[in-house]
């Protein structure tokens, strides 16, 4: 008697992984293309220059672009990871998505007019709240302090002046 012959199981394919690949070659070339038409540095003696990090990551999505469109079809798949607290069956909750969209497009126009030690701490007890913390003291007076610290650092550390707003002359 003959034993059946078991056939191979079908490595299952997900091709919307190969998205993900487009993105990555979009993002990567963008950036390559970018860095490429950069103007020289300010410093005539930098011997790295501002060209470095963005061609070394742009390179970078492309190689993982790569690797990815290679892996898809030999059937590897990502594990969900243990740790994760949520449950996927849940539907997305697109009122906190919208909120914090909300949230960054408001940054946006209100960092020239109020200032970014303003803005900052703002977004950041906003983005807390909208998050789920019930502690709107403290989320502002985290937000103040994160906002006028990487103000100061900005300014004074990497000299970069970021938007003092309704507050210049003060900071």
């Amino acid at each position: 008697m003959t034993e059946p012959i078991e056939k191979p199981q079908e490595r299952s394919v997900d091709r919307a992984q190969y998205l993900v690949c487009v993105v990555l070659v979009a993002v990567g070339a963008f950036v390559v293309y970018d860095a490429l038409t950069l103007p020289a540095g300010f410093a005539k003696v930098d011997p790295v220059g501002p060209k470095l990090f963005p061609m070394v990551i742009g390179i970078g999505l492309l190689v993982m672009a790569a690797v990815l469109a290679v892996a898809i079809p030999r059937g590897s798949k990502g594990e969900a990871d243990a740790g994760e607290d949520i449950d996927p069956d849940l539907p997305s909750d697109w009122r906190t998505v919208g909120l914090l969209v909300a949230i960054f497009v408001a940054t946006i126009l209100l960092v020239n007019p109020l200032g970014w030690a303003v803005t900052g701490a703002l977004m950041f007890a906003s983005c807390a709240t909208v998050l789920g913390s019930n502690h709107y003291v403290r989320n502002i007076v985290i937000g103040v302090i994160l906002s006028v610290s990487s103000f100061y650092a900005f300014y004074s550390g990497l000299g970069i002046p970021l938007p003092a707003g309704i507050l210049d002359g003060i900071l």
